[in-house]
């Protein structure tokens, strides 16, 4: 009678350790994402204050500087719920003012358009980077939240579900075909 008390408490005591362990990686994969999210948040502002930089500085013709500003201050303005279509139309704002490489090559010849040029192409290149990894972070957390153990035993407690950030992120080709120097 003993030993089947000892296994059984044995038992419990591996499943509540096994619990235990997998609420903890969940509750790592959920710091992941919000870091994750930070550094997203970090480069989309970065990209958006570079182009309304730019868009004021005067080295574009003013019809581009006026569809690049206005993307870019909606991008900086948008509330939650509408911050993946504002960067999106930011990414087709900076894809029609830099298709051609004339237009790149009249910023970096610009007083002070080299490095307004260089920091626009880092921060175009750093975008889609940094939303890849919020977005591998998601996946991880979702898949591990998806099974039974995890909904059975609520071991992800009141943590909301994680979201996926989908946006066009694709870069201008005049800036993606020269590499910065």
């Amino acid at each position: 009678m003993t030993s089947t008390l000892i296994w059984i408490a044995v038992a419990l005591f591996a499943i509540g350790l096994y619990l235990s362990w997998t609420a903890g990686r969940l509750d790592r994969l959920h710091a992941r994402i919000d870091a994750a999210r930070a550094a997203l948040d970090a480069q989309l502002l970065r990209r958006a204050s570079v182009a309304q930089e730019l868009a004021t500085s005067g080295v574009l013709d003013p019809a581009a500087s006026i569809v690049l500003y206005e993307a870019a201050h909606a991008a900086r303005q948008a509330e939650e719920e509408q911050r993946e279509v504002a960067e999106s139309e930011l990414s087709q704002a900076l894809r029609a003012v830099f298709a051609e490489a004339p237009q790149v090559e009249a910023v970096r010849e610009a007083p002070g358009g080299e490095e307004a040029a260089r920091e626009l192409t880092e921060a175009v290149r750093r975008v889609p980077m940094a939303r890849r990894f919020h977005n591998d972070a998601v996946r991880a957390a979702r898949a591990l939240r998806r099974h039974r153990k995890v909904r059975w035993f609520r071991l992800a407690g009141h943590a909301p579900f994680p979201m996926a950030f989908e946006m066009d992120d694709e870069s201008p080709s005049a800036l993606a075909d020269r590499p910065s120097q």
